[in-house]
């Protein structure tokens, strides 16, 4: 590059002419913008922790219920707060775990489910409740 194509700053301006030349300030913008973005969580981009955390209890309770031996109808009537695909999704995967390293199933205890009942029963008198002082 010929020093006769730029003309020769003043002592006065002489670092402004270089900083304001627009690819020097194209650079220095598009730098700024990528060191804020990098550190920023934008929100909506990452699901909820406790969707999260939810999905993953489901499917280990869908897991557990296929180490015992429970059908999947069990296992919905016994959880009816957690999610019918997750359970399912955490069932075949402990399902299939189990079948390719030969792993037997542990019998499931009767008194589970007794207690399962009971605990209905009583929510069901609760809600019967709830709607009377209403």
């Amino acid at each position: 590059m010929d020093k006769a194509q730029y003309p020769t700053p003043s002592a006065d301006n002489e670092v402004m002419a270089y900083a304001l030349h627009p690819r020097y300030f194209r650079v220095l913008l598009t730098g700024a913008v990528v060191l804020l973005l990098a550190g920023c969580e934008i929100p909506g981009i990452y699901p909820d922790p406790k969707a999260v955390a939810r999905e993953a209890d489901s499917k280990a309770t869908g897991g557990g219920c296929r180490h015992a031996m429970r059908s999947l109808e069990d296992c919905y009537t016994m959880n009816p707060k957690a999610s019918r695909a997750s359970i399912f999704a955490g069932w075949r995967e402990m399902d299939a775990y189990m079948r390719e390293n030969k792993i037997e199933g542990v019998a499931p205890s009767p008194v589970k489910a007794e207690v399962i009942e009971e605990s209905q029963s009583v929510a069901s008198t609760k809600d019967k409740n709830a709607t009377v002082h209403k």
